[in-house]
């Protein structure tokens, strides 16, 4: 054992001076270590008019390559739903703001799983903070819609995240401890394959104001710590927690490079073809690949 022990250091050795020549690294070779990537933007009630949403889905489409790390999606408004798939095709998944928990009836303004399901939407927010505030979503509904959307086989962006008040009160990780334990109430650990956690602080959606990489590692490794509780730590290690909240161009890198942050979910800079290109197209820093390798060393034993 001591003998294997010396052999992992002396290949961590090696691996970081390995890196350390090298400025930046590509998604490929992170996969080897950690979660898949995945990029997504919010467009909110944005744009205006189809022609505008058209030529958004074009100017970023054409920016997605084979060498764009991760997965990508948007979530866009309803009327532009099918547009916007016909543009990005298998490039780029289209994904739903919003749904109700009920199948059918009367629910004026209502939008079923299924509806959606049937033009080709796997994935669709729940819990958005503005869904939270200004429809009065409380956890139950958010739980009904996520129980919904996974009965169907769709996929599930599930956001949580703390108000400035509760962060300053140092209670970002009981305000999301709850969030996730009520939102998250009957599903299985099976089912957690079709969810992804979004970690957004409501002080740091749409004011420009953006928790540094440490802040937001912070969070996402205790999101992950209640993930390992409720379930266990193979399937709080295979859930993608991704970042919300005012992600630039500027600050992606230094996010993404962190080991607990496998993604964003991109507002304001999603609404501006270039700046949201230049996210998916994040790079990965070299001290990211060197933590994220010690990571599994450590977990191996």
């Amino acid at each position: 054992m001591k003998f294997c022990i010396a052999s992992i250091a002396l290949l961590a050795s090696s691996v970081s001076g390995f890196v350390a020549n090298q400025p930046t690294i590509s998604r490929q070779d992170t996969q080897l270590f950690e979660r898949k990537a995945f990029i997504t933007g919010n467009w909110k009630l944005n744009p205006t008019t189809k022609g505008e949403a058209m030529a958004l889905a074009q100017d970023i489409v054409k920016n997605v390559s084979s060498e764009s790390p991760g997965d990508i999606a948007l979530f866009v408004p309803f009327p532009f739903i099918e547009t916007v798939q016909n543009i990005c095709g298998d490039k780029i998944s289209i994904g739903a703001e919003m749904c109700t928990p009920q199948d059918s009836g009367a629910f004026t303004g209502g939008i079923s799983a299924q509806m959606l399901k049937s033009i080709g939407v796997e994935w669709v927010l729940a819990g958005h903070s503005e869904r939270r505030t200004i429809n009065a979503e409380d956890d139950y509904e958010i739980n009904a819609q996520c129980l919904k959307l996974i009965e169907n086989d769709m996929s599930v962006m599930l956001c949580i995240g703390e108000t400035l008040d509760e962060y300053e009160s140092d209670l970002a990780g009981a305000v999301c401890e709850t969030q996730l334990k009520k939102a998250l109430n009957n599903i299985s650990k099976e089912e957690m394959s079709r969810v992804a956690i979004a970690y957004e602080p409501v002080w740091a959606i749409g004011t420009g104001k953006v928790a540094t990489p440490e802040i937001a590692q912070d969070v996402h490794a205790k999101c992950r710590a209640i993930l390992a509780l409720i379930y266990d730590q193979e399937t709080a290690d295979s859930t993608r927690i991704l970042y919300g909240g005012s992600v630039s161009p500027d600050s992606v890198d230094g996010l993404m490079s962190k080991p607990d942050i496998d993604g964003a979910l991109v507002g304001g800079a999603s609404l501006s073809a270039e700046s949201f290109s230049r996210i998916i197209n994040f790079e990965v820093r070299k001290e990211g690949r060197i933590r994220r390798l010690k990571n599994k060393i450590k977990a191996i034993f």
